[in-house]
């Protein structure tokens, strides 16, 4: 493995990371909103 391939390798890292992140907030999110509408 090359460096060049090694950087783009840690940037598709970083942004996988910060998508799993966002997903795991969302998925936080809309269990809350069902949970809270559940109860009503």
């Amino acid at each position: 493995m090359d460096l060049e391939e090694f950087r783009r390798l840690q940037k598709e890292v970083a942004e996988l990371r910060r998508a799993n992140e966002i997903l795991k907030t969302a998925s936080a999110f809309f269990a809350q909103a069902e949970l809270d509408r559940k109860l009503r």
